[in-house]
């Protein structure tokens, strides 16, 4: 493993790690947990995490600090919850910051090694960033990951262990790492998402008396129903930001749309399973089992249709748990139904994880991984969980009041087909823009190669062919009788010939002109007393440069049977329309060659057949059969697409 590599690994282990650590006062069961609105008399803590933030995605480069500044607020947060507020005042509002710190610091990790070649590395980092820190947080809900006593002693040693982890990532990567923030430091996701977690402070400002007017209802029921309220307010929130990230660009909509589909569903099924696993070892075997199975499939080739599958196969079985429960799935944790609830945690542990990691490559080269599924998705989750809480949560979504209903886990189930939907959809975009990216890269290979060509060839054409063109055309008319011909025609010739060499197109041939894009009237012209042409009644239409390509092939064809069928030959010109295509045989009944002579010509120099018939129509995406035997003539069939 080469230096970089190692230490960004080492960093995305000790982000892990940080994950694990639950913040006080702030245990949403989701990856980010910045608030949505605060209050007035306390904007001054609301906005220094939220400023924090800001600044972290101002400095994406510098991500192996921003995990070390989050890796010391943990330490803190962790120091000061036993031992009763030993942490300076000025130090409290910052926090919070700790778990944003981290969430954008692991995807930046993520996206630095999807740049440098280590796409499977940075898909499974991602993934499990989202995956551990769903299962830390319904955890800590519950009674299970450590008695309420002993939290404190086993998360400062993570974040022990975590700000340790760092050192290689801190010294590697010290001067900055540009693999993280390719996309600049004011791009539009960085915007975009400084402004989804800074929506909280204006939203602050609107009291339960201005929102009542705005929505034109009484304040007494906003005061008696304060769930409405924060409903409100998380629906402003999902279209305020669904309008930044659309913004932003159509990755970090698709992006953030789907990570906080995947994030949002799998909350309220993962926390009734944990809840239904209260054996020593079956939560263990669950949480290893659907992280393993999820790194895996972020970690294939088609992480994409096997993310959306896994994310199907989650929400098939939690329909199957809601008909066996009779509509009463948290029955499963009642009655602790060990099996059923171990295959919900896997399947929705391992789906979360496919599809954040698969995300995560779909978002990387264009440079929008750390704020899209950072703040932007994690805005988007959060108001989404506010907005069809239903008993699962109170107020601003962070204090559980009990396990989730029956009707939350039937949303879930259709958050889960939408998220396998979303992510199939994005692969899909992915592959697309990967195809054009990878043609028009091909096109520019070919049009440098034909440059290259052209100017290799354009000096000795200039010294030799041109110069004698241009002594033909100036003195042939002094030869009388067909001199005048030859000057025309050397004239014409030598146009056409400086005119490719120049790169532009070619001048049409001398020879009968064709209708623009009618290829049966093109080749109709070319009949003559020994050439014979057979076409449809009606037009046969083709793009006008494919057809003057065909009418040249066609024309330079003849002129082979002309020089080389014998005198007395004749030939035979049809025209087929296909659909899809053209076909057009030529055929004489001259005296024929050796199939193997045109390999031989070649090697001699002679491309009349390999570059005036075959090249052309090759062009075209077309192809050409070439059929002869001595004394029976020849045939050529040429079949060109639309």
């Amino acid at each position: 493993m080469n230096q970089p590599r190692a230490a960004i690994a080492s960093a995305g282990v000790a982000a892990l790690l940080l994950l694990l650590v639950p913040m006080r006062g702030s245990n949403a069961p989701l990856l980010l947990d910045l608030p949505l609105r605060g209050s007035p008399a306390g904007l001054a803590e609301t906005a220094t995490p939220i400023v924090v933030v800001i600044a972290g995605l101002l400095a994406l480069r510098w991500w192996p600090w921003l995990l070390a500044a989050a890796a010391l607020l943990t330490l803190a947060a962790m120091v000061s919850h036993p031992a009763g507020n030993v942490a300076p005042d000025w130090l409290f509002p910052l926090l919070p910051a700790a778990r944003p710190l981290t969430v954008i610091a692991v995807f930046a990790a993520a996206q630095s090694l999807i740049g440098r070649g280590h796409t499977r590395l940075g898909a499974v980092l991602a993934g499990l960033s989202v995956g551990v820190a769903l299962i830390a947080s319904a955890s800590s809900q519950l009674w299970w990951f450590l008695t309420q006593g002993e939290i404190s002693h086993w998360h400062v040693a993570f974040a022990t262990v975590a700000l340790a982890a760092l050192a290689p990532a801190v010294w590697v990567l010290r001067s900055g790492d540009e693999a993280a923030r390719p996309g600049g430091l004011l791009s539009r996701p960085i915007i975009a998402g400084g402004l989804a977690v800074a929506l909280a402070i204006p939203l602050s400002l609107i009291t339960t008396e201005r929102l009542a007017e705005l929505v034109g209802v009484p304040q007494d029921a906003l005061y008696r129903h304060a769930d409405a309220e924060n409903a409100i307010i998380a629906a402003v929130t999902l279209v305020v930001v669904a309008v930044l990230a659309a913004i932003a660009g159509p990755w970090p909509l698709g992006g953030a749309l789907t990570a906080a589909l995947a994030q949002f569903a799998a909350a309220a099924p993962l926390l009734l399973a944990m809840s239904a696993l209260r054996a020593s070892v079956a939560p263990w075997l669950a949480v290893v089992g659907g992280l393993a199975l999820g790194a895996a499939l972020a970690a294939g080739r088609r992480r994409f249709p096997l993310a959306a599958a896994v994310t199907v196969a989650a929400a098939v079985a939690l329909l199957i748990a809601y008909s066996a429960t009779i509509g009463h799935p948290e029955k499963l944790a009642d009655q602790q139904r060990v099996i059923p609830a171990m295959l919900i945690a896997v399947l929705v542990t391992a789906a979360a994880v496919a599809v954040v990691g698969a995300t995560t490559t779909a978002l990387a080269p264009s440079g929008t991984a750390p704020a899209t599924l950072g703040p932007l998705a994690g805005v988007l989750a959060l108001g989404g969980m506010q907005v069809v809480d239903s008993g699962y949560f109170s107020g601003s979504g962070a204090a559980m009041k009990s396990l989730p209903s029956s009707e939350y886990l039937g949303v879930s189930v259709w958050l889960l087909f939408a998220a396998a939907a979303a992510a199939g959809g994005l692969g899909l975009a992915r592959h697309w823009s990967d195809r054009r990216a990878e043609r028009r890269l091909a096109e520019q290979i070919r049009r440098e190669a034909a440059e290259a060509e052209r100017n290799r060839l354009a000096r000795p054409i200039h010294d030799g062919v041109l110069q004698v063109l241009a002594l033909v055309q100036r003195h042939g008319a002094e030869l009388g009788g067909t001199g005048a011909e030859l000057a025309s025609l050397a004239g014409e010739q030598e146009v056409a010939l400086r005119t490719l060499l120049s790169g532009g197109a070619t001048a049409p041939s001398a020879r009968g002109r064709a209708e623009p894009g009618d290829l049966r009237t093109a080749l109709t012209a070319l009949a003559s007393p020994t050439v014979e042409v057979a076409a449809p009644a009606g037009p046969v239409p083709l793009p006008q440069p494919a057809a003057a390509e065909v009418t040249a092939a066609v024309e330079a064809a003849l002129d082979n049977v002309r020089r080389h069928a014998g005198p007395d030959a004749r030939a035979w010109v049809l025209l087929e329309d296909e659909g899809d295509g053209v076909r057009i045989t030529v055929r004489d009944n001259g005296t024929g060659f050796d199939p193997a002579r045109l390999g031989e010509a070649a090697g001699e120099g002679r491309l009349g057949v390999a570059q005036s018939i075959r090249g052309r129509i090759e062009d075209l995406g077309g192809t050409t059969d070439i059929f002869s035997r001595p004394g029976q003539g020849t045939e050529i069939e040429i079949w060109v697409p639309r």
